[in-house]
């Protein structure tokens, strides 16, 4: 008799991961769930409410439930890197980094002291096992697909992890959760920055970075206004630049349309599809390859395939060429919009992540 192999499910305290449970319990898998805490409790991120629903969770489902602190890892591992990031007028993605250091990695790891054979979580995406390794795979979900966060995980740290809602779309996971009386099958999806929770983000940034004061100003130069610091704008914004009624400008809304370090200034255009808004070419460093680069690039070091800037957007035609071992170009086929330095540029064959790098 062969002996049941041992899930261990990160639970947040949400939908998705308490369903990712429920299909491992029913697939027949000893189950245990995990719940973690990344940031100390201060008013927006409520970590006991969230342990308490895990728990409530795992009551309805009989499952144990352990519980573990790495508010201290992220503070190192992701937060200080993002703070860096906006001290250099970058806009960071920390989720990406999160998923390696700490859900994939020291989260990944704590499962294994656990005895869990398997880390399972309600990341809406897919890993095929092959010859050549695990292969990372966009989730059935188009809308909910997160493989864009993923694909900065090290290959093998997908060995031994299930994604049990990847060939499920959102609404059919709510139905299951619905179907097995789960109390959580409409509780609101989470938002804002991994485990930093909902809150108001000038405000919070304000207790980590000073005010940097300085003009915004058009392209030709005009200044128009003052912003409280280039760390607090990101590209393609419009709200929050607090700039309006200018009589020598028509009545439509302003953008930011690049972060000038070099003399701290802020520049704005009018209209959402504004040309300086847009690009179709980027470089990128840092690359990181869930496949052979050099065996996609052949002996001319370029190769086509889809990419994505941000999170959602539909795959966009491109030519990616390597200019070494940390960095690379990408040529669009159609210009892109508000292509914005710190966020990644992930790179897709279908339905397959090829890996990315830092924009």
């Amino acid at each position: 008799m062969s002996v049941r192999q041992t899930v261990i499910v990160a639970l947040s305290g949400g939908v998705d991961s308490a369903v990712a449970a429920l299909l491992m319990r029913n697939q027949g898998y000893d189950v245990q769930c995990l719940h973690m805490t990344n940031w100390e409790d201060d008013g927006y991120c409520d970590n006991a409410r969230e342990f308490q629903d895990a728990k409530r969770i795992c009551e309805q489902l009989e499952l144990p439930l352990h519980r573990v602190n790495f508010a201290d890892e992220y503070r190192q591992s992701v937060f200080s890197h993002f703070l860096d990031e906006l001290r250099l007028g970058r806009t960071p993605n920390p989720d990406v980094l999160c998923n390696r250091e700490i859900k994939f990695g020291v989260l990944r790891r704590y499962a294994k002291r656990l005895g869990g054979d398997i880390l399972a979580t309600g990341h809406y995406a897919r890993i095929v096992n092959t010859a050549d390794g695990p292969q990372l795979l966009k989730g059935k979900d188009q809308n909910k697909d997160q493989s864009y966060f993923l694909h900065h995980v090290h290959c093998d740290d997908f060995r031994d992890v299930a994604f049990p809602l990847g060939d499920y779309l959102k609404d059919e996971v709510r139905t299951l959760a619905k179907e097995a009386n789960l109390w959580v099958a409409d509780k609101k999806d989470s938002t804002g920055i991994c485990f930093i929770g909902e809150r108001p983000f000038t405000e919070f940034l304000s207790h980590y970075l000073p005010n940097q004061p300085g003009p915004i100003v058009t392209v030709q130069e005009q200044e128009i206004g003052t912003h409280c610091g280039l760390a607090f704008y990101t590209l393609g914004q419009r709200h929050g630049l607090e700039i309006g009624g200018l009589q020598e400008y028509e009545q439509a809304p302003w953008y930011v349309a690049e972060k000038r370090v070099k003399d701290n200034a802020l520049i704005v255009v009018q209209g959402k599809h504004h040309a300086k808004l847009y690009c179709d070419f980027l470089r990128a460093s840092e690359p990181h390859w869930l496949v052979d680069p050099l065996r996609l690039a052949g002996s001319q070091g370029t190769f086509k395939c889809a990419a994505k800037t941000r999170y959602r957007q539909p795959d966009q035609t491109c030519a990616v060429r390597l200019t070494g071992t940390d960095g690379l170009e990408v040529v669009f086929d159609q210009p892109q919009r508000a292509v914005t330095p710190g966020q990644y540029v992930v790179f897709y064959d279908a339905d397959r992540c090829l890996g990315g790098a830092i924009i």
